[in-house]
């Protein structure tokens, strides 16, 4: 900062009008969000401020944060102000969306979450809750009818804790009070969000008591103009943590002190199906694109950009990476990022007719590389047994099927097992430890109970942690014990030209 002076707390009144993406007094709530952290703050917030910047409209946003306090108290005492900072080497550009009405904690306030998706005038129910807070069973992609959140909100005798429990006694409530229709929107990186969204939100209902089970069938199943839509969606921004880097870039662009900054790279990208039950803003005026087909860039996303980006993050960590411009700075994890993309996602996906396929791929490496942004290598390896099930089974089946040993996805798995249990003699570094992940400590109770590691590596697969159509290709875990163990006795560098050598051996699959 520029002086040291105190700086005052942004609010509705320090803010600087130059800083607002709209300048429209956003009274109306019409979108409960669940899931008050930094992506939904930073792209669906931002796009419903564009949305507003040209046109009014009961679009106000009241966030739901799961458990944690801090960004909804900080929104509260900031008038529910907070700014993005797009952060790229060419500099910075500070705005506020100002597009929140209220800010709650699930944990803390659980019914009035329920009151607020069942209000008259919430028209969407909007999620960023990972992939992890769905409360589906990895293996088999359904409810996890033995998970004890979702058993206690099933029994109904306290108010529910889970998202989907929460989304579902919500609907409830509103379908008994008055019925209007609203739209479930999910903004999390799931194969068909929308469509998996509906699906685990049926299981919920069905699995209720049979009178409440049949009060809910016939609306769930009415139609987008009817009951409740549930839009597929693709969402693409990264976005870091927040540090007090990105604090001090805000007081010195505003001259304010803003607890709750949010940083972002300058892309960001939206697509959606225009399934909405009860209206919607208008996104487009943000950039957002609507199709009748989201899947085409639905898995571009989640594989080129998603899968991509796990192997540089576990090869980045196990390399001492702290950040993924430091994991993509090494050539031999640029390069193995380039080999995965190519020889193994590429093969798998139809192109959007609309997309230049050269320049989005150079663009990822542009973002990857945003040395400004520094998107720690912990944050994007978190989560790895939810994501890697969405990103590396079908593409690693395809390239398996028809002869061909998919070796990049191979050592995307290896690194990730590596990071999460690894073989003796192997210390996968403070990075590695610092990911959070709900199978760690089933993966090493495996790994101790494990004659090897080939033995660790195909039980690990034939338990489903890939899914099941894996468990029919055992060479495929062969090959993943291989290169861990080569990761093991040679380290990272070694394991990605191991990978190299042995997939330029191979046909190249294309389809």
């Amino acid at each position: 900062m520029t002086s040291s002076s105190p700086l005052p707390r942004l609010n509705s009144l320090t803010l600087p009008s130059g800083s607002l993406v709209h300048r429209r007094t956003v009274t109306e709530t019409g979108i409960v969000h669940l899931g008050l952290g930094n992506f939904h703050r930073a792209h669906q917030a931002v796009y419903t401020a564009s949305a507003l910047d040209h046109a009014d409209g009961p679009w106000g946003i009241l966030g739901v944060a799961s458990r944690s306090t801090a960004v909804a108290d900080a929104l509260r005492e900031q008038d529910h102000r907070y700014s993005v900072v797009e952060i790229s080497p060419e500099g910075s550009r500070v705005s506020v969306p100002a597009v929140h009405t209220g800010a709650l904690v699930a944990a803390h306030h659980p019914d009035a979450v329920v009151d607020a998706i069942a209000a008259p005038g919430t028209r969407i129910v909007s999620l960023t809750v990972t992939e992890h807070g769905y409360t589906f069973s990895p293996r088999t992609g359904h409810l996890d009818l033995d998970h004890d959140g979702v058993r206690a909100d099933l029994r109904g005798d306290t108010p529910p804790r889970t998202t989907i429990g929460q989304v579902v006694r919500g609907l409830q409530r509103r379908l008994r009070k008055h019925a209007t229709p609203v739209t479930v929107l999910s903004c999390d990186n799931l194969a068909g969000n929308g469509t998996q969204t509906a699906r685990l939100v049926r299981e919920f209902a069905e699995a209720l008591p049979r009178a409440e089970a049949n009060e809910l069938a016939d609306w769930l199943d009415d139609g987008p103009h009817t009951g409740v839509a549930f839009p597929n969606t693709m969402v693409d921004r990264i976005v870091p943590a927040t540090t007090d880097t990105y604090r001090t870039t805000v007081a010195d662009h505003l001259r304010v002190r803003d607890e709750v900054p949010v940083p972002a790279e300058p892309f960001t990208m939206w697509v959606l199906q225009d399934r909405f039950a009860a209206g919607r803003p208008g996104w487009e005026h943000g950039g957002a694109l609507f199709t009748d087909d989201v899947e085409p860039y639905e898995l571009l996303k989640l594989r080129l950009l998603n899968g991509t980006h796990s192997l540089i993050a576990y090869l980045g960590a196990l390399d001492g990476r702290a950040t993924v411009p430091d994991a993509i700075g090494r050539p031999f994890v640029a390069e193995a990022a380039r080999r995965v993309l190519r020889d193994d996602y590429l093969p798998s996906l139809t192109v959007p007719d609309d997309i230049d396929l050269d320049a989005y791929v150079a663009q990822l490496f542009e973002r990857w590389a945003n040395s400004a942004l520094g998107h720690r290598t912990r944050q994007v390896g978190s989560d790895g047994s939810v994501k890697l099930r969405q990103r590396v089974p079908d593409p690693a089946l395809l390239q398996l099927r028809r002869g061909r040993m998919p070796h990049h996805l191979a050592l995307t798995v290896a690194a990730y097992l590596c990071c999460m249990a690894p073989p003796s003699g192997l210390d996968p570094g403070p990075h590695a430890a610092a990911m959070a992940d709900p199978a760690r400590d089933r993966l090493r109770e495996t790994a101790e109970r494990s004659t090897s590691v080939p033995d660790f590596v195909a039980t690990v697969i034939d338990t489903g942690l890939l899914g099941d159509s894996l468990a029919d290709h055992p060479a495929f875990a062969e090959r993943v014990a291989e290169l861990i163990g080569v990761l093991a006795r040679h380290g990272t560098a070694a394991a990605a030209h191991a990978a190299a050598e042995a997939a330029d051996s191979e046909p190249l699959l294309v389809v």
